[in-house]
């Protein structure tokens, strides 16, 4: 993981989206497609710097936000601006896909 990817939990959550971009990949260890995902978001953050949040949320030991948001198949990646949902990933999604959806976003 990227040290500018931030794990998050469901009492960090919140906090992490309330203000600005931030980019939250709803995931689990157990999930090949989660751990395809992974590498793209370290990349996405990298790329990213201190414009936008890139989180993780591990869904296993995590339940409120996903549910709360409805995520039924993972990975599942969120865009937030200022708190609230804006866009929406459901399976493996490419580095410029999320680039292009966060710098419009900004």
């Amino acid at each position: 993981m990227s040290d500018k990817t931030k794990d998050i939990t469901d009492a960090t959550f919140a906090e992490t989206i309330k203000s600005g971009v931030a980019l939250v990949d709803f995931w689990a260890p157990w999930c090949g497609p989660c751990r395809t995902q992974g590498p793209i978001l370290d990349q996405v953050a990298e790329e990213i710097g201190d414009k936008a949040i890139i989180a993780k949320m591990n869904v296993d030991e995590n339940t409120s936000a996903p549910a709360k948001f409805c995520v039924r198949s993972i990975p599942t990646l969120i865009l937030f601006k200022d708190g609230s949902a804006v866009q929406q990933f459901v399976g493996v999604t490419s580095k410029e896909k999320l680039l292009e959806s966060i710098n419009a976003n900004l």
